[in-house]
């Protein structure tokens, strides 16, 4: 793995918020407003945050139909 490649995956982790989602979802499917629920932002942010762990191929995302 390059250099480039490890920061790609370690940076989004230095976030603290981040790192709170993915232990989060090590405990199973969630969604998003499940995920915001301990946090004081807004749903736009958490967003952002996934998808910053999205781009850094930490998690990925789907859409079901309710």
């Amino acid at each position: 793995m390059t250099p480039e490649r490890l920061d790609a995956a370690f940076s989004p982790l230095a976030d603290p918020t981040r790192r709170a989602i993915l232990a989060r979802l090590a405990l199973g499917e969630t969604t998003v407003n499940e995920l915001a629920e301990p946090f004081d932002m807004s749903l736009p942010n958490i967003s952002k945050h996934l998808k910053v762990l999205e781009g850094a191929g930490l998690i990925s995302r789907s859409r079901d139909a309710q």
